[in-house]
């Protein structure tokens, strides 16, 4: 079984875009596979179509799945606001999905869901956010508050997710932002899969067709 984490950009800006890729091993730990940065739709679909050849895949997108009808806030997004503001991160960590420009990420957000479910039809998907999962499991709020700009919280953070049972990510020279990104939407993926969420808003179908967890 292949466990996948994604932290995605926008159509225009798909270099933002990273990928990490675990192998979930017999023990139950998560041991790095692969890495991609700046994958368009195309890279991801071909990459989901290789490993789906393989085994199941379970795969974590940090992008909104869906929008609300009128726009605002979806019921999801108000929950885990309230949520990670008590935890000490910004309430702007969980925009709306159909804000300005975020909507972009949105749009692709929904178009990769649906190539990844066309790679292998029983990939499993889950809408996530990997700030939000690391914190409420302990991770420093500093750190994840910083690890954007800061090197030093990304040397951090991925010690920590060693720490979570995601093996071998410290083993990436020059980690980006975005790299420990698709790692935290890997492990927000991984307690999904296995039933250890720390805040879950289920799928209401058919507006909201995937579970949103961290």
């Amino acid at each position: 079984m292949f466990l996948i984490g994604i932290d995605l950009s926008g159509p225009s800006n798909s270099k933002e875009t990273a990928v990490a890729v675990f192998a979930v091993a017999a023990s139950g730990e998560l041991r790095l596979h692969s890495s991609l940065a700046g994958a368009d739709d195309r890279d991801i679909f071909l990459l989901a179509q290789s490993l789906g050849a393989r085994g199941d895949m379970i795969a974590g997108i940090d992008a909104p799945l869906s929008y609300n009808i009128g726009g605002g806030d979806r019921p999801a997004d108000a929950a885990l606001r309230k949520k990670i503001i008590a935890a000490g991160l910004r309430p702007g960590s969980v925009m709306v999905p159909t804000m300005t420009r975020m909507v972009y990420l949105t749009l692709r957000g929904m178009a990769v869901a649906r190539l990844l479910r066309a790679a292998h039809e029983k990939t499993a998907v889950v809408e996530v956010h990997p700030g939000a999962a690391m914190v409420l499991r302990g991770a420093l709020v500093d750190d994840v508050a910083a690890f954007k700009f800061d090197s030093k919280c990304r040397l951090n953070l991925l010690a920590w997710l060693e720490g979570q049972g995601l093996r071998n990510v410290v083993a990436v020279q020059e980690p980006t932002d975005h790299y420990v990104a698709a790692c935290g939407a890997a492990l927000a993926a991984w307690k999904w899969h296995i039933n250890e969420t720390k805040w879950l808003h289920r799928a209401v179908l058919p507006f909201h067709p995937f579970d949103f967890a961290c």
